[in-house]
């Protein structure tokens, strides 16, 4: 009769078995990124991270729908009203983007809603003035 050995101790399955087998061989040493930790382990879950990565790995990217475009377009050009080097350059900058914006809700533009209306731009050239 052979020995039986209580639940729960000592226990390795086929699976696991094979994969120490082949540890001991070796077969996993010449594996890319041995030793380092695994990229984005630290950020939450999302469905589309494999294409996200594959998508960065090939230098690939994809063009945000036109009411998306516009709405980033848009918030760097506050940024850049912020940093601008004059006053004059900052008004200009937001005179340019609310012709567009204003362009945008005339003509439609595909994509989300725009939710967008154009900067007033005195205020805008108030808080640059405020941050000098």
């Amino acid at each position: 009769m052979t020995e039986r050995k209580p639940l729960g101790t000592n226990f390795e399955s086929w699976i696991d078995r094979q994969i120490r087998e082949a540890e001991e061989r070796g077969e996993f040493d010449d594996l890319p990124g041995k030793g380092k930790p695994l990229p984005d382990l630290d950020k939450p879950y999302d469905e589309m991270w494999w294409i996200k990565q594959k998508m960065r790995s090939e230098g690939l990217s994809m063009p945000l729908p036109p009411t998306l475009a516009l709405r980033k377009e848009a918030e760097e050009a506050l940024e850049e009203a912020a940093r601008a080097r004059s006053e004059s350059e900052a008004r200009r900058i937001v005179e340019d983007v609310n012709d567009r914006i204003r362009e945008a809700i005339r003509t439609g533009l595909a994509g989300p809603p725009l939710n967008l209306v154009p900067y007033d731009v005195e205020k805008v050239v108030a808080r640059w003035r405020a941050s000098r």
